[in-house]
């Protein structure tokens, strides 16, 4: 999932769809353009998936829409989304009733897909050590429970108007210090395979949520060794195995987070595919092409890892056949 700069659809964005069929993009940028100029660029993008390009499958057009300070796409015919932690106080009734009218907004901008709703739980009273969950207000509450209730509730709240979400950031980034955006060696000492903090994402997978993200972190008490975007303990037993996701497991950001930018681009995608990861997300061109070029290598010689691209791009497919995306007959 190809990052737009400045939220437009340039000659370098075209010439990387073009060369390395990129198949789903996302507004990085804060936008306050109004609903009207960003359905202007996602029609562009849609214009893109030809045959040659994506055998003719619609794009994944995705924003990180969550509320309060993390709503990227504001102005005209957006409302002001409040943040998590003031949705949390919302009945799950009332919450879902919300994300309706807000994903109607969003797919009447062309975007149909949002990387939201947060699950991390942060714990009461550590919100001002959690960097990028409490500090921002990006939790719906401070309890298992409570968070469970709303992500469920915003989940089918988006799909009832056709808008996707993607749950993040397993397995939870709410007992972290750093952000893995901004600083690397961010790590989760309490987390186990059985935490009740866990219930959040397990909710959401119980709603249908077709996507989780996991995160840039690492866990000592599930994988030690590895940030959890590249462990096969995280992603296939956790995650696939114990809490039954059969949906898309997709990257936090692998191209300009700082928590990757010590490992090399190729290693980055290979590593997350060999975990049972499907979808990689990366911000800026450079290191998705990089990306492309190493997997596409590989699958070319490597017949299991050939599978398990194969299989990834089946969950994905499934995924843009439920937003109507593949062209008929496909």
């Amino acid at each position: 999932m190809l990052g737009l700069a400045d939220d437009s659809v340039g000659a370098a964005e075209r010439s990387a769809i073009a060369t390395y069929h990129f198949g789903s993009a996302w507004f990085t940028a804060q936008s306050s353009a109004g609903a009207s100029a960003i359905g202007a660029v996602s029609r562009q993008l849609q214009a893109l998936a030809t045959r040659r390009t994506t055998a003719g499958v619609g794009f994944l057009v995705a924003a990180n829409q969550e509320g309060g300070l993390i709503q990227a796409l504001s102005g005209s015919g957006f409302e002001t989304i409040p943040s998590a932690l003031a949705q949390g106080a919302m009945s799950p009734a009332a919450l879902q009733v919300a994300a309706a009218r807000w994903a109607l907004q969003l797919h009447a901008a062309g975007v149909n897909m949002n990387f939201a709703p947060v699950a991390d739980v942060v714990p009461a009273g550590t919100e001002a050590r959690n960097a990028p969950i409490g500090q921002l207000q990006r939790e719906y509450g401070h309890d298992p429970a409570t968070v469970r209730s709303h992500v469920f509730a915003f989940i089918r709240g988006m799909a009832q108007a056709g808008v996707t979400t993607t749950v993040k950031h397993f397995p939870g980034l709410g007992r972290v210090q750093g952000n893995t955006d901004f600083t690397g060696a961010v790590v989760d000492t309490v987390t186990t395979p059985t935490d009740p903090y866990l219930e959040p994402f397990s909710g959401a997978i119980t709603a249908g949520v077709p996507f989780v993200m996991v995160s840039l972190a690492t866990y000592e008490q599930i994988d030690s060794a590895r940030l959890a975007v590249f462990s096969p303990i995280v992603i296939g037993q956790l995650l696939r195995h114990d809490l039954h996701f059969a949906g898309v497991v997709i990257s936090d950001d692998l191209g300009a987070a700082a928590a990757v930018a010590a490992i090399p681009p190729a290693t980055r995608a290979l590593d997350f595919l060999d975990a049972g990861g499907d979808m990689i997300i990366s911000k800026t061109i450079g290191p998705a092409s990089l990306m492309a070029r190493a997997i596409a290598s590989r699958a070319a010689t490597d017949p299991a890892f050939r599978t398990l691209v194969d299989d990834a791009v089946l969950r994905i497919l499934r995924a843009k056949e439920a937003e109507g995306l593949l062209p008929c007959g496909a």
